[in-house]
């Protein structure tokens, strides 16, 4: 068996109903891997699970803010599948776009809950049972503007630096365990999240792109399940880039 192959994994991604936590899913199920979808659209979620079209695949529906949620999403997906060898860290918003002083506390604090604090909780919630089975890997989604900083998108950049920061954390404090924690900087993709922001952001965002083109989602998935498998063995705490040339450290 290949080192990529993802047999015999049980992988909770988040935000898996759609974008890249959709891509990541089908990726990994084809490798082998079965699937938690954890989401909080119920909808799109059944919809994923059927497009994925193998038995392995549970989904859960939650806010990944709430504590006892995720608990609760923990505990559930231990019993359908026994175990949890990968965690991807993939839901996320945007929160709209504006200069600093324009943008509303809430929405600001939202960004960070659902960006930073989320991944924060269901780590918390799921490495504990990596560590007792001395295996796992988790993967953040991080993003180019956690490390550049977007204009108009401060609430999306701190997350996002934030969860960078988390990971480096993360990664020292399970290193030796049989566990790794690593993240991926993408570039923009074309997903709904496109939804959240102006025109005119996004068109700042592609203008940054050395390669002139947004990233394709299947792109982003393949470095998602090489970093989820056990061919990813001496990176840990680590921050991989994927944008196209905008960033090259």
């Amino acid at each position: 068996m290949a080192k990529t192959d993802l047999a015999g994994r049980v992988a909770v991604i988040t935000g898996a109903a759609r974008g890249i936590g959709l891509a990541v899913a089908a990726l990994a199920a084809s490798r082998g891997a079965a699937i938690a979808i954890w989401d909080m659209d119920e909808a799109a979620a059944k919809a994923a699970a059927a497009r994925l079209g193998q038995a392995k695949v549970s989904t859960h529906i939650l806010d990944l803010t709430d504590a006892a949620a995720v608990e609760a999403a923990t505990q559930a997906t231990l019993a359908a599948h026994g175990r949890v060898d990968i965690l991807v860290n993939n839901a996320g918003i945007t929160g709209g776009n504006a200069p600093v002083w324009e943008l509303p506390v809430a929405e600001w604090r939202r960004v960070i809950e659902v960006n930073l604090i989320a991944p924060f909780i269901v780590a918390r919630a799921l490495v504990p049972h990596m560590r007792a089975a001395g295996y796992g890997r988790v993967v953040n989604i991080a993003s180019i503007a956690g490390k550049e900083g977007n204009p108009n998108a401060s609430h999306y950049s701190a997350s996002k630096a934030g969860l960078i920061g988390l990971t480096k954390s993360l990664g020292k404090e399970l290193a030796g365990s049989g566990v790794l924690a690593n993240c991926v900087t993408p570039a923009a993709a074309e997903t709904d999240i496109f939804k959240q922001m102006t025109a005119e952001q996004i068109a700042w965002m592609r203008s940054k792109i050395p390669m002139d083109r947004f990233v394709q989602v299947e792109e982003i998935a393949e470095l998602v399940c090489w970093l989820a498998s056990e061919a990813c063995s001496f990176s840990t705490g680590a921050v991989f880039d994927i944008s196209g040339g905008r960033a090259t450290y």
